[in-house]
């Protein structure tokens, strides 16, 4: 259901495919809509998700810092210039922002209103087990985590679809990069062991595990700058020619941010 995201501002006609405007409520606790984070630069977007995490986040009693990685893909978004209000990249990073958003609110008792965004609940599910200690081993974190974007971000494709807004072929292709992403957090044995094989670079996959645990780690902006930065390179090129399996990108992309890795955990001068 997307009706909540649906009120449209009488004041202001919508245009065929877009995601309709809704008027503002400041005031109102965690309760931007997809709508209106859709219609908000990325540079305010990246406000929001640092408050969201500074000014709630905080009161459920755990490390605060969630979704720094999203603050990366953010951060290279506005520097880009991306994900452009109405276009098929802001729809679906609006719907993981508000995904996350309503699960803090769920969490925190202030509501259980999750805008008809599947996501709301598997964030709210997260952060509480994150706060009774239900994710202290780092894979099944990651499985939580992944799963809780996962469902906010398909949430976005089908609605995009449904307002009829397509991706470019360079969104689809970063997409399905992000796709890698989300999977490795799924599926840490299986990725590891790819990063095994012997068509990969012997000093990576001696540090496999310290690399793929440094690419996945939601605390920093850093790896997923990096990773968007390349990522989108890739995608513009389309050099891994329409074949998405998962490992077969995995192993297209994840060795080049191999260095960056080396250089941000110090193991190799800048």
């Amino acid at each position: 259901m997307y009706a909540r995201s649906v009120m449209t501002d009488t004041c202001a006609p919508v245009a065929p495919g877009a995601v309709p405007r809704v008027r503002r409520a400041p005031a109102r606790p965690l309760g931007l809509t997809l709508a209106e984070l859709d219609h908000m630069h990325v540079a305010d977007r990246l406000d929001f998700l640092r408050d969201v995490q500074a000014d709630w986040v905080v009161r459920l009693g755990v490390d605060p810092a969630r979704w720094r990685n999203i603050e990366g893909v953010l951060e290279f978004f506005r520097d880009g210039e991306l994900a452009r209000p109405g276009s098929w990249m802001s729809i679906v990073d609006a719907s993981i922002l508000e995904g996350l958003e309503r699960g803090t609110a769920i969490a925190l008792g202030l509501s259980e209103d999750t805008y008809g965004n599947p996501g709301s609940a598997e964030w709210a599910s997260y952060l509480r087990r994150l706060g009774d200690g239900e994710l202290d081993r780092r894979s099944v974190h990651d499985a939580a985590w992944s799963r809780a974007e996962q469902a906010a971000t398909e949430h976005g494709v089908a609605l995009a679809r449904t307002l009829g807004v397509a991706p470019s072929a360079a969104e689809w292709r970063f997409y399905q990069f992000s796709q890698v992403y989300r999977w490795a957090m799924r599926n840490e044995p299986t990725a590891l062991l790819a990063l095994a094989g012997p068509v990969v670079n012997p000093r990576i996959r001696e540090l496999r595990v310290p690399f793929l645990t440094w690419f996945t780690d939601v605390s920093t902006p850093v790896p997923a700058y990096r990773g968007c930065a390349f990522a989108w390179a890739l995608s513009r090129l389309n050099p891994v020619g329409g074949a998405f399996s998962a490992l077969g990108l995995l192993l297209a992309y994840l060795p080049n941010l191999f260095d960056d890795f080396l250089v941000d955990t110090g193991r190799r001068e800048r």
